[in-house]
């Protein structure tokens, strides 16, 4: 992670301002790790300069105090003078080796779980930094023996990381395979092999099996990737070059050994897939397919069958700005990588990967852990966040899209991951290293333990902006070297507990730090979990840096009363511990899907026996067990609170996955007519440097209706800047003709953002109005409506009437006879004031003439919609059943609104949802319950974001002109400790807000304060107000007199934002369905982004109930950002859905054939 300039060696007092020309590259890279901050370089130079003149260090070992007497909790911290296990991985910088010149200088240390002498006690081994390895042999009772050096496993390498054990020799013991790195000038850091004699000894022998020249590794898997019987190999290893050498490079196709102009020792050889031949392991990485380049910066490795074809798949974690790699097993000895195509986006500084089954759906999910704090008041005194510049960037040279925060990828079965991390609250953990998916409390759901600590908070803001310049200052003046000791005793050192989350069985965790006895601060890395003392439930070890290994007993046998089951495997001969076998439990609703796989999180390898829970089940329906082979045994009504050993030569039967042709709800037409929509390249936060996502991606606009008289629905979609818009004519069937655009060419330049299809001249067919919007600064004036009138054929022709208009992001457009005249009058909806997010826009009320020109009446017909807020979506609904349509809208920052129709005018209709704040962007009205009123669905944010209200603290944007300088600011504030504290990082804030700059705060008593204490009373008073309290899609239920019962959509639902709605019944079973699609992808980065939606299918039951449907039976899948969504029928009465999607083409699906 933090590397020591080659650059700076030597440097004079002066020296450092030339050389920051050579290092502004390095220090920009090395920093976004450890400092993430992106400008005043030269200070950050100077720093690294500061640390590159250290000379010595004393590094004190921590002991472990005491725990007060409490409550009872589910785990108990054993202490050493009990358990025998007392190692403390002691890490102590010095002059000729610290953490400024090998950047993963306080990784830690690793874990491994197993019976090395097959007397049915799991036992332990530890990998040392700094200080030999240690093993463990357990007694019983949760009481070990440290036999390392009659075991003779110490090792004689200075930096050993990651270890696994595992049968290499085939000889039904378990070996221990030790990986080493450091890059000490002259270090032997290859890695070790040591085999398992049977008598208590072990012999180093890894040169014999070509596994010990493998690099600079972090860690190791094997496994049997080409099911020939015997274990191979997967080395991770970890990149040794400076990271800012790299410049960003994306030659990922080239290994490491043959990057010109790299010395050697930076080379490495990249990670190494090795097939074993009859007991050697031969290098088969580059005709395998596995990128071996000198910008893998691997940190975590995880070998499961992912796509459910009984073949091992590859998933590894990297560092810095690589993507991970997903390698699906091709069958064939190679494989592809597919880390794109299965997941939307990825941990930026990705540590540790676990994969398990979260939900009990028989799929499996992953988790990859980061490095966000969790408190709002560390984020801001500890974090700066990727730059939208470099993520775009980035982004241009293929390395997807990655965020700092943990990941939770939850698999939906189809080839595709929806990132939940946030919606299930495991988002943030600190730095974090390992993270294990286990059953903690037996209760039939994997929940999550998460390793955490760094020696020296290096990340410290104030360290940074203030301590740090004082230092180097001084040395600029004295030309004195200051000495380590006198920094780091002055670096902020702040331990964390490490995290415990507990499965709530809703796809969300609590965090039971408290309840599982998890709350001493520490630094840890490397962990793994086992059964140490046979009683049925899964206690854990931690590697710590310069503190005592944790030995947590679990007591689920004692403070629970739930149930589990042990499974035990005795693999074939060149297995024979059987790694990679798959048990599959079945009981009501769950399907436990769990991998007999020991390399897991961080460095470390887990027990082998499965000791899984089961909450209150005393009977499994079945229990069937897959050899790596094929082969395959199941049992019925199995018992629970028992061990059951399998036998792999025991099995004869051979698994065969079945191939489902499922009938889906919805399918898609291929079409090769529909134009792809192509947004144009604009960056709103060049001018708007507080606002959180863009608003210049509106578009496509969309509208349906029957153009042409045949009885079928065309369709019109919009183009982006610089894009025709095109109509499609349709034959039936889905049928559509070539676009056609020679209607529109001449408006080209400008952004379809809305789009309807309505009578404007009473001539009996269908006209065209379309909105023009996005956010552009100098365009605005190009912005609003513009109205094509058609011939009765499908001919339009641009009307020269001219039409009203206010410059502003147009958003929708809604046609309705508002006044039962018989010609369409109507509303349009605007978005945003251009360049200026927070200022309520103004909005249009056209009356039509009845010969096509309309009058605008807002201020006469509609006064109240001048506080209707920033709209994204409106509909004429009649919502109090007087005959009269009424018009409700949505809008950011807001709560949907009800405008009466009088016949006259529109009023503001007081309701309870005058209370329901939001980011509200789509509406539709049905009667959901079939009691003759119009009931509401409203698709909101969703839950699945960094920052969201809770009940009682809402979130809110103060607008206004904080320091007088003319340009508008909108600071967003979360709400806790009965304050409201700004969210944005203070470098953020003061960039825009100068007068905050000149009062020179600590970014730590900044995070303290409340917006009430940065800024005059005066200047609140007069700030446009704006609140969220709600973050979810949900129905509302009209009970009459403008009261609503709120209904919180399903989980599925809220892992991204709603856009488009249909109502409709897409079953034909007589009840109401749901189709609803979004995503929102352009957020700066410490916002993350809403893409972890592909459209949702809800069955509804006739009482408001609604299923949501998975992807393979809906059929509805929609991967990139859904603008729109419409019904088109054809006159045969098939129905279809056409789908508007920002820069993709759109896409058509078929429903209820008749």
């Amino acid at each position: 992670m933090i590397f020591k300039s080659p650059y700076l060696l030597n440097c004079s007092k002066y020296s450092f301002i030339k050389y920051y020309f050579l290092i502004h590259d390095e220090i920009k890279l090395l920093f976004q790790k450890y400092l993430r901050m992106k400008s005043n370089l030269l200070r950050l130079a100077c720093f690294s300069l500061l640390f590159s003149l250290l000379y010595s260090c004393n590094t004190k070992e921590e002991s472990i105090a005491p725990v007060e007497e409490s409550d009872p909790t589910l785990f108990t911290l054993l202490p050493s003078e009990e358990t025998g296990i007392s190692f403390i991985n002691k890490v102590q910088n010095s002059k000729e080796f610290n953490i400024f010149k090998y950047r993963n200088f306080y990784n830690g240390g690793g874990v491994a779980i197993g019976d090395i002498n097959n007397d049915g006690l799991s036992d332990v081994f530890l990998t040392g930094n700094m200080e030999p390895n240690k093993l463990y042999l357990n007694k019983g009772d949760l009481k070990f023996e440290d036999i390392s050096d009659a075991a003779g496993i110490a090792g004689n390498k200075p930096w050993s990381t990651g270890v696994v054990m595992a049968d290499i020799n085939n000889d039904g013991l378990l070996d221990i395979y030790v990986s080493n790195a450091g890059n000490m000038e002259g270090n032997n850091h290859d890695n070790d092999l040591f085999i398992n004699n049977g008598n208590g000894t072990f012999t180093e022998r890894a040169h014999e099996f070509n596994l010990a020249e493998t690099g600079f590794s972090t860690h190791a898997s094997f496994f049997d990737y080409d099911k020939d019987g015997d274990l191979d190999a997967y080395i991770l290893n970890n990149s040794n070059i400076p990271v800012s050498s790299l410049g960003y490079a994306e030659q990922r196709d080239v290994r490491a050994q043959d990057w010109e102009g790299v010395p050697k020792i930076f080379r490495g050889v990249g990670d190494m897939l090795l097939r074993n031949d009859n007991g050697k392991f031969v290098d088969v990485s580059e005709k395998a397919g596995i990128y071996g380049s000198l910008i893998g910066f691997g940190l975590g490795v995880m070998v499961v069958d992912i796509n459910n074809d009984l073949y091992p798949d590859i998933y590894v974690s990297n560092d810095f700005y690589e993507r991970d790699y997903l390698y699906i097993n091709n069958q064939d000895g190679t494989f592809s990588e597919e880390v794109q195509k299965w997941t939307n986006h990825l941990s930026l500084s990705a540590m540790g990967v676990d994969m398990a089954d979260i939900n009990n759906d028989g799929l499996t999910d992953i988790f990859i852990t980061d490095m966000l704090p969790e408190p709002d008041q560390r984020v801001k005194s500890v974090m700066e966040f990727e730059g939208y510049n470099v993520f775009k960037l980035k982004q241009s040279k293929d390395f997807h899209q990655q965020y700092i925060q943990n990941t939770l990828q939850l698999n939906n079965g189809n080839g595709s991951f929806s990132e939940i991390a946030y919606y299930s609250g495991v988002e943030a953990t600190d730095w974090s290293w390992s993270g294990l998916l286990f059953d903690m409390d037996n209760d039939g759901l994997k929940d999550i333990y998460i390793t955490n600590g760094i020696n020296h908070d290096l990340t410290d803001l104030d360290f940074v902006d203030f301590f740090a310049n004082e230092i180097i200052q001084k040395m600029a003046l004295t030309g004195r070297k200051e000495s380590i000791d006198s920094i780091i005793n002055k670096m902020p050192v702040t331990p964390l507990p490490n995290y415990a989350y507990r499965n709530n069985g809703d796809i969300t965790f609590s965090n039971y730090n408290k309840q599982w006895g998890f709350e001493i601060p520490s630094r840890s890395n490397g962990s793994a979990y086992g059964d140490l003392d046979n009683d049925g439930d899964l206690d854990l070890v931690v590697n710590n840096v310069n503190m005592e290994t944790f030995v947590y007993r679990n007591n689920s046998e004692t403070e629970s009363s739930n149930n589990y089951i042990k499974l035990k495997f005795e693999g074939s001969d060149g297995n024979r511990f059987g790694i990679g076998t798959i048990a599959r439990l079945y009981y009501p609703n769950n399907i436990i899907d769990q991998t007999l796989m020991p390399s897991r999180g961080f460095q470390s390898s887990v027990d082998y026996p499965m000791t899984i829970g089961l909450g209150t089940t005393t009977i499994l329906d079945s229990v069937r067990i897959i050899w790596p082979n094929d082969v395959t045994v199941k049992l019925t009504n199995v018992k629970a609170n028992q061990s059951i050993t399998f036998v792999q030569d025991e099995a004869e039967e051979i698994y065969k996955i079945k191939k489902e042709n499922k009938t889906t709800i919805l399918n898609q037409i291929e079409n090769k007519t529909l134009l792809t929509h192509k947004e144009n390249n604009y960056m709103d936060f060049d001018n708007e440097g507080l606002i959180s996502r863009s608003l210049a991606e509106e578009g496509p606009g969309l509208t349906v209706g029957d153009v042409n008289g045949d009885g079928n629905d065309d369709i019109f979609i919009g183009g982006g800047k610089e894009q025709s818009g095109a109509l499609y004519l349709h034959t039936g069937d889905g049928i559509l003709s070539k676009p056609i655009i020679k209607y529109f060419e001449k408006e080209a330049l400008l952004e379809d953002t809305a789009a309807s299809f309505f009578d404007s001249d009473n001539d009996g067919d269908l006209d065209l109005m379309v909105g023009t919007g996005g956010n552009e600064i100098g365009m605005q004036g190009n912005y609003g409506i513009r109205l094509y009138i058609n011939d009765g054929k499908g001919n339009f022709t641009l009307s020269t009437n001219k039409l009203s208009t206010t410059n502003t992001n147009v958003a929708v457009i809604a046609p309705s006879d508002f006044d039962d005249d018989g010609d369409i009058d109507v509303f349009v909806g605007s978005r945003s004031v251009v360049g200026t997010y927070g200022i309520n826009p103004d909005h249009l009320f056209l009356l039509n003439n009845g010969d096509g020109t309309f009058t605008n009446v807002t201020e006469r017909s509609a006064y109240d919609l001048k506080d209707a807020g920033m709209i994204t979506d409106a509909k004429w609904l009649d919502m109090d059943g007087d005959g009269k349509k009424d018009l409700v809208t949505v809008s950011d920052w807001g709560s949907p609104k009800i405008y009466k129709n009088s016949g006259r005018r529109l009023s503001d209709s007081k309701s309870s949802l005058d209370s329901l704040n939001g980011w509200w962007g789509a509406v539709q009205g049905y009667d959901l319950d079939n009691d003759g009123d119009q009931d509401l669905i409203l698709g909101n944010m969703g839950s699945n974001v960094h920052y969201k209200p809770l009940p009682g603290q809402p979130m809110k944007m103060w607008v206004n002109d904080f320091d007088n300088d003319g340009t508008i600011e909108q600071i967003t504030t979360q709400n806790y400790n009965g304050g409201d504290y700004p969210l944005h990082q203070k470098k953020e804030l003061t960039s825009q807000i100068l007068a905050l700059k000149k009062k020179n705060i600590k970014a730590s008593d900044y995070a303290k304060r409340t917006i009430d204490e940065l800024f005059p009373k005066n200047v609140l008073e007069n700030t446009i107000l704006k609140q969220a309290s709600i973050s979810e899609s949900v129905i509302a239920i009209n009970d009459g007199n403008g009261n609503y019962t709120i209904k919180i959509l399903p989980p599925q639902v809220q892992f991204s934002c709603i856009c488009g709605i249909q109502c409709l019944d897409v079953n034909k079973d007589g009840n109401l369905d749901l189709v609803m699609a979004g995503n929102n992808f352009e957020f700066k980065p410490q916002y993350s982004r809403l893409d972890a939606n592909y459209g949702n299918v809800l069955l509804g039951d006739g009482k408001l109930g609604f299923k949501w449907q998975n992807y393979s039976d809906s059929g509805f899948f929609i991967r990139n950002e859904v603008k729109h969504i419409e019904v088109i029928k054809d006159k045969k009465g098939n129905e279809f859905i056409i789908a508007a999607i920002n820069s993709d083409t759109p896409k058509l699906y078929r429903l209820n054939e008749k």
